[in-house]
Order: structure tokens, then C-alpha cells, then sequence
């Protein structure tokens, strides 16, 4: 659990109330990784939406082909900076990753656990509306910044 003060910093949950603020507190947790670990790997199951509290994450596509280990490609897709959310196929179906995370430069994140933010936002439609009304922005500016 992290203190809800640290969710309020971010735009992601600024709409939120005071109890709504502490039952997503509830099920995140901070956590660092050195530079060059992997977060998530594309087209795995989306266990978790992060939020990057310092260093850089940067998120690639890498593409492999079975059998041939010299085509294997990674096509840059964009960079995560302080304050930015990603992982946010943890909200969208299938709730798969479509990229991979790779920090660039050594990280603390917030690490909202998936399944139990999907739950929390099922019981409270006004709730979930705002969160995911930021979630589609977060979606279209990646989409925008990837072309």
C-alpha cells in the first residue's frame, strides 16, 4: 500500500475522492528496478498499470520471427518520463501488453495491481468513467506521439 497523497500527485487520479484515492492506494506498491530490467514483455498478460515516480522507461516493439534469431528487430515506440502512466492495456481488452518496457535509466514506479483496480472501477461507474476517460487521452497521446 502507498499513501494516497502519492496517487494525488498524478493527473491519472486527479478527479478522484478522498475514498476513492485510498481504495486504489490500497492495491499499488512502490517498487525500483536497476537500468536494462524489463517491466513487461508485449503480448503478455497485463497484470499491472504504472505510474513512473523517477528515472525513464523507454517502450519498444520488438518484433521475432520463429527459427531466425538475426531478424530479430526492436522498433523504438516512445519514452516514458516522471509523472507519466503506462501498462494501460491493464484496462483495456484483452488486457494484454502491447509493447515492452525497458528501463532506460533506474526507475521507481508505483504499481497499481490490475486485476483488483479493474474490480474497485466495476462497482463504481461514475468512477470508472473519469478514470477511464484519462486512460483514452493517455491512449491517443501515445497513439499521436507513435506515428
Amino acid at each position: 500500500m502507498v499513501s494516497p497523497e502519492l496517487l494525488r500527485r498524478y493527473p491519472l487520479f486527479g478527479s478522484l475522492t478522498d475514498a476513492e484515492l485510498r481504495s486504489i492506494a490500497m492495491v499499488t506498491e512502490e517498487e525500483s528496478y536497476p537500468t536494462g530490467d524489463f517491466l513487461f514483455r508485449a503480448d503478455r498478460p497485463a497484470t499491472a498499470l504504472y505510474l513512473l515516480i523517477d528515472g525513464c522507461i523507454d517502450l519498444i516493439y520488438v518484433v521475432d520471427k520463429p527459427g531466425n534469431p538475426s531478424a530479430h528487430k526492436e522498433f523504438y515506440v516512445g519514452e516514458i518520463n516522471p509523472g507519466e502512466v503506462f501498462g494501460i492495456s491493464a484496462l483495456i481488452e484483452p488486457n494484454r501488453y502491447t509493447s515492452t518496457a525497458r528501463i532506460s535509466q533506474a526507475a521507481r514506479v508505483l504499481k497499481v495491481d490490475a486485476s483488483a483496480l479493474r474490480a474497485i472501477l466495476e462497482v463504481d461507474p461514475e468512477m470508472a468513467y473519469s478514470f477511464m476517460r484519462q486512460i483514452a487521452k493517455t491512449a491517443l497521446d501515445r497513439l499521436n506521439a507513435t506515428r
